[in-house]
């Protein structure tokens, strides 16, 4: 009898190891942006720090003012994304090297929100943009967890609390507008457009007369499954904190190994057969005590 139950355990282990490894046939199809995708291209070389970009967007969402940044209570100048900005303008320094840098939602082509979302508040939509449905939100701020860019912010200090992230402005958009922030950037530093046309254009000031200015990458064409938000940056992106470079999405890896593990539900039917021959084994055990 001992040795039967050895081999049961065993075939049961074997069982659950197999079917927890994904292999090619499962892994997921990448996911590339919408025909229709519109974007945003970022350039630090030109932005001089106005935030003219954050304070259009206050206006144009009915966002309030947030006293908790710079002005420490004297006026509206956030320092970071948070429940009352969805736009912001932060400044990297050190030594004689500087840079501005902007940062919002990025409209991930492949979100890491829009898959952790239990009940779809959170969806990629027309143009591309990732949009937030308050009516589906159950405010179990899973987005917040998984984005890699740390985006999406919950509103704490309200009894009836909703996600606030950048929307890209979708109201604008369904009016023929563009949003906000670039409509008022004087320098240019952020454009709208066209996913297609601002990763052509992205690349040609690359390779132009002033390309000896930018590291030589585009932010956000690859990285993480590729956003619709660029960048272009006349210093190290990690100085900006562009933490990441794998070109792999977050839902990508996570949900090739979850239909690896759940691919004809052989691996849940493992796992309990495991746990009846856990219960099988000390039933043995207490019928030996007594």
């Amino acid at each position: 009898m001992g040795t039967d139950r050895r081999a049961f355990f065993k075939g049961i282990a074997a069982a659950v190891t197999l079917t927890a490894v994904p292999t090619a046939a499962l892994a997921r199809q990448k996911k590339i942006a919408p025909s229709d995708a519109v974007g945003m291209l970022y350039d630090t070389t030109k932005c001089i720090g106005c935030k003219a970009c954050v304070a259009a967007c206050k206006v144009a969402n009915k966002m309030p003012p947030d006293t908790s940044g710079y002005g420490r209570g004297l006026y509206d100048s956030p320092d970071s994304l948070n429940q009352y900005t969805k736009n912001v303008i932060q400044l990297y320094k050190e030594g004689d090297e500087q840079s501005f840098v902007k940062k919002q939602c990025m409209h991930c082509v492949d979100p890491a929100c829009v898959g952790a979302c239990m009940l779809g508040a959170l969806q990629k939509g027309k143009f591309g943009v990732v949009s937030y449905d308050v009516s589906k939100c159950v405010g179990c701020r899973y987005c917040e967890t998984v984005c890699p860019f740390n985006v999406p912010k919950f509103e704490w200090a309200k009894a009836a609390p909703k996600i606030v992230k950048c929307e890209f402005c979708k109201d604008r958009l369904a009016e023929g507008k563009e949003p906000a922030c670039t409509e008022v950037c004087p320098r240019k530093a952020v454009i709208f457009g066209t996913y297609a046309d601002l990763l052509d254009e992205a690349h040609r000031r690359l390779t132009n007369d002033t390309a000896k200015k930018y590291v030589p990458k585009v932010y956000g064409e690859h990285e993480l499954g590729g956003t619709q938000v660029l960048y272009l940056s006349g210093i190290e992106f990690e100085k900006l904190g562009f933490r990441f470079k794998q070109e792999e999405s977050v839902p990508h890896l996570q949900q090739t190994v979850s239909h690896g593990i759940y691919k004809g539900f052989v691996g849940p039917i493992a796992l309990y057969g495991l746990l009846g021959a856990v219960l099988f084994r000390n039933r043995g055990n207490s019928e030996k005590e007594s």
